[in-house]
Protein backbone atom coordinates (compact mmCIF):
# COMPACT_ATOMS: atom_id res chain seq x y z
CA UNK A 1 0.00 0.00 0.00
CA UNK A 2 1.46 3.51 -0.84
CA UNK A 3 2.56 5.90 1.35
CA UNK A 4 -0.41 8.32 0.46
CA UNK A 5 -3.69 5.67 0.69
CA UNK A 6 -2.17 4.56 4.23
CA UNK A 7 -2.50 8.37 5.06
CA UNK A 8 -6.21 8.34 3.86
CA UNK A 9 -6.67 5.11 5.66
CA UNK A 10 -5.39 6.46 8.74
CA UNK A 11 -7.46 10.07 8.29
CA UNK A 12 -10.88 7.40 8.30
CA UNK A 13 -9.63 6.42 11.71
CA UNK A 14 -8.18 9.62 13.47
CA UNK A 15 -10.97 12.07 11.96
CA UNK A 16 -14.97 11.52 11.54
CA UNK A 17 -15.72 11.56 7.73
CA UNK A 18 -17.75 14.29 6.08
CA UNK A 19 -15.45 17.96 7.59
CA UNK A 20 -14.82 20.06 4.79
CA UNK A 21 -11.67 21.73 6.61
CA UNK A 22 -10.04 17.71 6.80
CA UNK A 23 -10.74 18.00 3.28
CA UNK A 24 -9.31 20.94 2.33
CA UNK A 25 -6.57 20.06 4.14
CA UNK A 26 -5.36 17.21 2.50
CA UNK A 27 -6.35 19.30 -1.10
CA UNK A 28 -3.69 21.95 0.31
CA UNK A 29 -1.10 20.16 1.44
CA UNK A 30 -1.73 16.22 0.96
CA UNK A 31 -2.93 13.10 3.04
CA UNK A 32 0.72 12.56 4.07
CA UNK A 33 1.14 15.79 5.15
CA UNK A 34 -2.32 16.41 7.66
CA UNK A 35 -1.56 12.41 9.05
CA UNK A 36 2.18 13.65 10.23
CA UNK A 37 0.22 17.03 11.64
CA UNK A 38 -2.38 15.18 13.43
CA UNK A 39 -0.48 13.00 15.22
CA UNK A 40 1.90 15.45 16.41
CA UNK A 41 -0.99 17.89 17.41
CA UNK A 42 -0.12 20.66 14.89
CA UNK A 43 -2.33 23.06 13.41
CA UNK A 44 -3.18 21.88 10.05
CA UNK A 45 -5.22 24.49 7.49
CA UNK A 46 -8.35 25.52 9.35
CA UNK A 47 -8.88 22.10 11.02
CA UNK A 48 -10.53 23.17 14.49
CA UNK A 49 -8.22 22.68 17.66
CA UNK A 50 -10.96 20.29 19.31
CA UNK A 51 -10.53 17.94 15.71
CA UNK A 52 -6.70 18.41 15.92
CA UNK A 53 -6.88 17.17 20.09
CA UNK A 54 -9.22 14.50 19.14
CA UNK A 55 -7.01 12.94 16.11
CA UNK A 56 -3.98 12.93 18.50
CA UNK A 57 -5.32 11.32 20.66
CA UNK A 58 -6.50 8.62 18.90
CA UNK A 59 -3.06 8.16 16.83
CA UNK A 60 -1.47 7.22 20.26
CA UNK A 61 -3.21 3.76 19.73
CA UNK A 62 -3.16 3.79 15.98
CA UNK A 63 -1.27 1.10 13.76
CA UNK A 64 -1.78 1.22 10.21
CA UNK A 65 -0.62 -2.46 9.68
CA UNK A 66 -3.57 -3.57 11.92
CA UNK A 67 -5.96 -1.65 9.86
CA UNK A 68 -4.62 -3.14 6.81
CA UNK A 69 -4.72 -6.82 7.90
CA UNK A 70 -8.13 -5.92 9.11
CA UNK A 71 -9.13 -5.24 5.61
CA UNK A 72 -7.51 -8.39 4.53
CA UNK A 73 -9.40 -10.72 7.04
CA UNK A 74 -12.68 -9.58 6.08
CA UNK A 75 -12.10 -9.50 2.62
CA UNK A 76 -12.68 -5.54 2.29
CA UNK A 77 -10.28 -3.24 0.01
CA UNK A 78 -9.76 0.71 0.33
CA UNK A 79 -11.07 2.58 -2.40
CA UNK A 80 -9.29 5.87 -3.20
CA UNK A 81 -9.86 9.06 -5.40
CA UNK A 82 -7.85 8.47 -8.86
CA UNK A 83 -8.85 4.18 -8.68
CA UNK A 84 -10.50 3.14 -11.46
CA UNK A 85 -12.99 1.83 -8.91
CA UNK A 86 -13.95 5.03 -7.55
CA UNK A 87 -16.67 6.45 -8.57
CA UNK A 88 -16.03 10.20 -9.18
CA UNK A 89 -18.72 11.35 -11.56
CA UNK A 90 -20.93 10.26 -8.16
CA UNK A 91 -18.47 11.71 -5.56
CA UNK A 92 -17.51 15.10 -7.17
CA UNK A 93 -19.47 17.78 -5.61
CA UNK A 94 -20.19 21.61 -4.96
CA UNK A 95 -18.53 23.22 -2.09
CA UNK A 96 -22.05 24.44 -0.81
CA UNK A 97 -23.09 21.20 0.59
CA UNK A 98 -22.91 20.69 4.41
CA UNK A 99 -20.87 17.90 4.11
CA UNK A 100 -17.53 16.89 2.24
CA UNK A 101 -17.39 14.15 -0.01
CA UNK A 102 -15.31 11.34 1.01
CA UNK A 103 -11.41 10.72 1.55
CA UNK A 104 -11.66 7.12 0.49
CA UNK A 105 -13.96 4.53 1.40
CA UNK A 106 -14.37 0.95 2.56
CA UNK A 107 -15.92 -1.72 0.14
CA UNK A 108 -16.46 -5.26 0.37
CA UNK A 109 -18.10 -7.49 -1.92
CA UNK A 110 -16.49 -8.61 -5.71
CA UNK A 111 -18.51 -6.32 -7.40
CA UNK A 112 -16.84 -2.21 -8.97
CA UNK A 113 -18.19 0.21 -7.07
CA UNK A 114 -18.09 2.61 -9.93
CA UNK A 115 -19.83 0.02 -12.43
CA UNK A 116 -22.12 -0.51 -9.65
CA UNK A 117 -23.38 2.69 -9.10
CA UNK A 118 -23.42 3.89 -12.68
CA UNK A 119 -27.58 3.05 -12.72
CA UNK A 120 -28.29 2.62 -9.20
CA UNK A 121 -31.32 4.30 -7.18
CA UNK A 122 -31.32 5.11 -3.58
CA UNK A 123 -34.61 3.76 -1.46
CA UNK A 124 -34.57 5.05 1.96
CA UNK A 125 -37.65 5.36 5.18
CA UNK A 126 -38.89 4.81 8.08
CA UNK A 127 -37.32 2.03 10.34
CA UNK A 128 -40.76 1.61 12.19
CA UNK A 129 -42.70 1.31 8.49
CA UNK A 130 -45.93 0.49 8.11
CA UNK A 131 -47.13 -3.09 6.25
CA UNK A 132 -47.39 -0.45 3.29
CA UNK A 133 -44.40 1.12 3.75
CA UNK A 134 -42.11 -2.39 3.66
CA UNK A 135 -44.23 -3.60 0.68
CA UNK A 136 -44.37 -0.61 -2.04
CA UNK A 137 -40.21 -0.56 -1.00
CA UNK A 138 -40.10 -4.26 -1.13
CA UNK A 139 -42.15 -3.44 -4.85
CA UNK A 140 -39.89 -0.71 -6.16
CA UNK A 141 -36.73 -2.58 -5.51
CA UNK A 142 -37.63 -5.41 -7.32
CA UNK A 143 -39.20 -3.61 -10.16
CA UNK A 144 -35.89 -1.18 -10.43
CA UNK A 145 -33.30 -4.95 -9.85
CA UNK A 146 -35.53 -6.57 -12.78
CA UNK A 147 -34.65 -3.43 -14.98
CA UNK A 148 -31.14 -3.75 -14.14
CA UNK A 149 -30.82 -0.80 -11.61
CA UNK A 150 -28.60 -1.39 -8.09
CA UNK A 151 -30.73 -0.24 -5.44
CA UNK A 152 -29.09 1.48 -2.98
CA UNK A 153 -29.76 1.97 0.83
CA UNK A 154 -28.98 1.49 4.53
CA UNK A 155 -29.59 -1.75 5.50
CA UNK A 156 -31.69 -0.46 8.78
CA UNK A 157 -34.84 -1.94 9.85
CA UNK A 158 -38.01 -1.49 7.60
CA UNK A 159 -37.70 0.54 4.73
CA UNK A 160 -34.46 -0.24 4.08
CA UNK A 161 -34.19 -3.66 4.94
CA UNK A 162 -37.22 -4.29 2.60
CA UNK A 163 -35.62 -2.58 -0.39
CA UNK A 164 -32.52 -4.61 0.34
CA UNK A 165 -34.84 -7.89 0.49
CA UNK A 166 -36.61 -6.77 -2.58
CA UNK A 167 -33.60 -6.33 -5.21
CA UNK A 168 -32.22 -9.51 -3.75
CA UNK A 169 -35.49 -11.11 -4.62
CA UNK A 170 -34.50 -10.59 -8.30
CA UNK A 171 -33.12 -13.25 -9.93
CA UNK A 172 -29.85 -11.04 -11.12
CA UNK A 173 -29.99 -7.93 -8.55
CA UNK A 174 -27.85 -6.03 -7.14
CA UNK A 175 -27.89 -4.02 -4.12
CA UNK A 176 -25.36 -1.85 -2.45
CA UNK A 177 -25.58 -1.32 2.06
CA UNK A 178 -23.88 1.85 3.21
CA UNK A 179 -22.86 1.42 6.38
CA UNK A 180 -22.80 3.69 9.63
CA UNK A 181 -20.22 1.12 10.74
CA UNK A 182 -17.42 -0.47 9.41
CA UNK A 183 -17.46 -3.39 6.83
CA UNK A 184 -17.18 -5.97 9.11
CA UNK A 185 -19.84 -4.87 11.83
CA UNK A 186 -23.19 -6.06 11.26
CA UNK A 187 -25.93 -3.18 12.17
CA UNK A 188 -28.46 -4.11 13.23
CA UNK A 189 -27.28 -6.96 14.85
CA UNK A 190 -30.92 -8.59 13.03
CA UNK A 191 -29.72 -7.90 9.68
CA UNK A 192 -26.38 -10.03 10.03
CA UNK A 193 -28.09 -12.02 7.36
CA UNK A 194 -28.90 -9.85 5.14
CA UNK A 195 -26.01 -7.81 5.26
CA UNK A 196 -24.34 -10.82 4.79
CA UNK A 197 -26.08 -11.41 1.33
CA UNK A 198 -25.29 -8.09 0.48
CA UNK A 199 -22.05 -8.39 0.53
CA UNK A 200 -22.08 -11.98 -1.54
CA UNK A 201 -24.73 -9.96 -3.79
CA UNK A 202 -23.49 -6.28 -4.18
CA UNK A 203 -21.61 -4.48 -2.16
CA UNK A 204 -20.94 -3.14 1.55
CA UNK A 205 -19.44 0.60 1.79
CA UNK A 206 -18.21 2.77 4.65
CA UNK A 207 -16.10 5.43 5.36
CA UNK A 208 -15.20 4.01 8.41
CA UNK A 209 -12.53 1.76 8.97
CA UNK A 210 -13.35 -2.31 10.24
CA UNK A 211 -14.44 -2.46 13.97
CA UNK A 212 -15.82 0.78 13.74
CA UNK A 213 -19.31 0.83 15.77
CA UNK A 214 -22.14 2.61 14.64
CA UNK A 215 -22.73 6.06 15.99
CA UNK A 216 -25.47 8.87 15.81
CA UNK A 217 -23.44 11.04 13.44
CA UNK A 218 -22.18 8.43 11.38
CA UNK A 219 -25.63 7.35 10.67
CA UNK A 220 -26.61 11.11 9.91
CA UNK A 221 -23.19 11.34 7.69
CA UNK A 222 -23.76 8.23 6.14
CA UNK A 223 -26.90 9.38 4.11
CA UNK A 224 -25.28 11.57 2.24
CA UNK A 225 -23.42 8.49 0.26
CA UNK A 226 -26.67 7.09 -0.10
CA UNK A 227 -27.92 10.05 -1.67
CA UNK A 228 -24.74 10.67 -3.83
CA UNK A 229 -24.08 7.51 -5.17
CA UNK A 230 -27.13 7.43 -6.87
CA UNK A 231 -28.78 9.07 -9.69
CA UNK A 232 -32.32 9.41 -7.40
CA UNK A 233 -33.24 8.86 -4.10
CA UNK A 234 -36.63 7.42 -3.41
CA UNK A 235 -38.24 8.34 0.21
CA UNK A 236 -40.65 5.31 0.44
CA UNK A 237 -42.55 6.18 3.97
CA UNK A 238 -40.75 8.72 6.68
CA UNK A 239 -42.48 10.65 9.39
CA UNK A 240 -41.82 14.34 9.26
CA UNK A 241 -38.54 14.20 11.98
CA UNK A 242 -37.14 10.86 10.23
CA UNK A 243 -33.70 10.90 8.87
CA UNK A 244 -34.75 9.98 5.44
CA UNK A 245 -35.83 13.74 4.74
CA UNK A 246 -32.01 14.49 5.61
CA UNK A 247 -31.52 12.21 2.49
CA UNK A 248 -33.73 14.04 0.61
CA UNK A 249 -32.50 17.26 1.66
CA UNK A 250 -28.38 16.41 0.87
CA UNK A 251 -29.84 14.51 -2.65
CA UNK A 252 -31.40 17.83 -3.99
CA UNK A 253 -28.37 19.59 -2.78
CA UNK A 254 -26.16 17.49 -4.55
CA UNK A 255 -28.61 17.62 -7.40
CA UNK A 256 -30.36 14.22 -7.65
CA UNK A 257 -33.58 13.32 -8.06
CA UNK A 258 -35.89 13.64 -5.38
CA UNK A 259 -38.63 11.15 -5.21
CA UNK A 260 -41.74 10.23 -2.74
CA UNK A 261 -44.12 8.17 -2.62
CA UNK A 262 -47.60 9.36 -1.62
CA UNK A 263 -48.91 7.60 1.57
CA UNK A 264 -52.32 7.74 4.03
CA UNK A 265 -52.64 11.39 5.26
CA UNK A 266 -53.70 9.48 8.79
CA UNK A 267 -50.43 7.84 8.62
CA UNK A 268 -48.05 9.36 10.98
CA UNK A 269 -45.25 7.38 9.05
CA UNK A 270 -46.32 9.20 5.69
CA UNK A 271 -46.26 12.81 7.42
CA UNK A 272 -42.49 13.29 6.10
CA UNK A 273 -42.93 12.11 2.42
CA UNK A 274 -45.97 13.70 1.63
CA UNK A 275 -44.52 16.53 3.36
CA UNK A 276 -41.99 15.99 0.19
CA UNK A 277 -44.34 15.83 -2.58
CA UNK A 278 -46.11 19.55 -1.48
CA UNK A 279 -42.31 20.63 -1.70
CA UNK A 280 -41.60 19.49 -5.46
CA UNK A 281 -40.29 15.86 -4.76
CA UNK A 282 -41.41 13.66 -7.36
CA UNK A 283 -44.68 11.56 -7.48
CA UNK A 284 -43.87 7.97 -7.71
CA UNK A 285 -46.25 5.07 -7.39
CA UNK A 286 -44.12 1.84 -9.31
CA UNK A 287 -40.73 1.07 -10.17
CA UNK A 288 -41.81 1.82 -13.22
CA UNK A 289 -42.45 5.78 -12.72
CA UNK A 290 -38.50 5.50 -10.29
CA UNK A 291 -37.09 4.85 -13.45
CA UNK A 292 -38.88 6.63 -16.01
CA UNK A 293 -37.50 9.91 -13.14
CA UNK A 294 -34.14 8.49 -13.11
CA UNK A 295 -33.46 6.67 -16.43
CA UNK A 296 -32.39 7.40 -19.70
CA UNK A 297 -35.09 9.52 -21.90
CA UNK A 298 -36.48 6.32 -24.55
CA UNK A 299 -34.93 3.38 -22.47
CA UNK A 300 -36.46 3.70 -18.84
CA UNK A 301 -39.33 5.71 -19.74
CA UNK A 302 -43.14 4.57 -18.06
CA UNK A 303 -46.12 4.29 -20.06
CA UNK A 304 -48.95 6.43 -19.23
CA UNK A 305 -51.27 4.68 -16.96
CA UNK A 306 -54.46 3.43 -18.73
CA UNK A 307 -57.64 2.07 -17.04
CA UNK A 308 -58.91 -1.04 -18.36
CA UNK A 309 -59.53 -1.46 -22.15
CA UNK A 310 -63.17 -0.66 -22.96
CA UNK A 311 -65.36 -2.13 -25.93
CA UNK A 312 -66.07 1.46 -27.48
CA UNK A 313 -62.39 2.16 -27.30
CA UNK A 314 -61.36 0.94 -31.05
CA UNK A 315 -64.39 2.50 -32.77
CA UNK A 316 -63.93 5.09 -35.06
CA UNK A 317 -66.00 8.89 -34.13
CA UNK A 318 -68.75 7.80 -36.50
CA UNK A 319 -69.41 4.63 -35.19
CA UNK A 320 -69.09 5.69 -31.59
CA UNK A 321 -71.44 8.71 -32.67
CA UNK A 322 -73.98 5.88 -34.01
CA UNK A 323 -73.82 3.88 -30.64
CA UNK A 324 -74.18 6.85 -29.06
CA UNK A 325 -77.74 7.65 -30.09
CA UNK A 326 -78.77 3.95 -29.89
CA UNK A 327 -81.48 4.08 -26.82
CA UNK A 328 -80.55 1.86 -23.95
CA UNK A 329 -84.21 0.23 -22.95
CA UNK A 330 -86.34 1.31 -25.34
CA UNK A 331 -86.09 0.16 -28.93
CA UNK A 332 -85.63 2.76 -31.83
CA UNK A 333 -85.67 2.08 -35.72
CA UNK A 334 -83.15 2.99 -37.76
CA UNK A 335 -84.17 6.81 -38.90
CA UNK A 336 -85.06 7.81 -35.38
CA UNK A 337 -81.29 6.77 -34.63
CA UNK A 338 -79.69 8.60 -37.70
CA UNK A 339 -82.13 11.56 -36.70
CA UNK A 340 -80.47 11.56 -33.28
CA UNK A 341 -76.99 11.11 -34.34
CA UNK A 342 -76.37 13.24 -37.14
CA UNK A 343 -76.15 11.25 -39.53
CA UNK A 344 -77.27 9.64 -43.14
CA UNK A 345 -80.12 6.79 -42.87
CA UNK A 346 -77.84 5.00 -44.81
CA UNK A 347 -74.83 5.33 -42.86
CA UNK A 348 -76.89 3.78 -39.21
CA UNK A 349 -77.42 0.78 -41.92
CA UNK A 350 -73.79 0.34 -42.39
CA UNK A 351 -72.69 0.61 -38.80
CA UNK A 352 -75.35 -1.44 -36.46
CA UNK A 353 -74.64 -4.74 -37.94
CA UNK A 354 -71.15 -4.81 -37.02
CA UNK A 355 -71.91 -3.68 -33.64
CA UNK A 356 -74.35 -6.22 -33.32
CA UNK A 357 -72.08 -8.67 -34.20
CA UNK A 358 -69.35 -6.80 -31.46
CA UNK A 359 -72.03 -7.27 -28.92
CA UNK A 360 -72.79 -3.88 -27.85
CA UNK A 361 -76.36 -3.47 -29.84
CA UNK A 362 -79.26 -6.10 -30.16
CA UNK A 363 -82.00 -6.13 -32.68
CA UNK A 364 -85.81 -6.54 -32.35
CA UNK A 365 -88.65 -6.24 -33.89
CA UNK A 366 -89.44 -2.44 -33.07
CA UNK A 367 -86.10 -2.16 -34.08
CA UNK A 368 -82.57 -1.54 -32.07
CA UNK A 369 -81.27 -0.97 -28.60
CA UNK A 370 -78.08 -1.23 -26.72
CA UNK A 371 -77.28 -4.03 -25.23
CA UNK A 372 -75.63 -4.11 -21.47
CA UNK A 373 -71.94 -4.46 -22.74
CA UNK A 374 -72.83 -1.63 -25.57
CA UNK A 375 -74.25 0.22 -21.91
CA UNK A 376 -71.05 -0.54 -20.31
CA UNK A 377 -72.21 -2.62 -17.58
CA UNK A 378 -72.44 -6.24 -16.80
CA UNK A 379 -74.24 -8.62 -18.27
CA UNK A 380 -77.26 -10.67 -16.68
CA UNK A 381 -76.53 -14.07 -16.74
CA UNK A 382 -79.94 -16.16 -18.43
CA UNK A 383 -81.11 -17.61 -15.34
Amino acid sequence: MSAERQARLALTRLCEPGSWRVHAAVEAVGAEEVVARLRAGEPVGAVPPAVVEGARLRAERYNAAEDADALRRCGARLVCPGDDEWPAHRLTWFRDVKEAPPLALHVRGREQLAELVERSVGMVGARAASAYGVHVAGDLALGAADRGWTVLSGAAYGVDGAAHNGALSSADGRTLAVLASGVDVPYPKGHERLIQRIGARGLLVSEVPPGSPPTRLRFLIRNRLIAALSVGTVVVEAAVRSGSLTTARQARELDRVVMAVPGPVTSGTAGGSNGLLRRGAICVTSAAEVLDAVGVLGDDAAAEPRGPVQARDALSETVRQVLDAVPVAAWAAETTIARAAGVPTLTVLQVLPPLQVAGLVEQGMSGWRLTGLGAGRPTRAAP
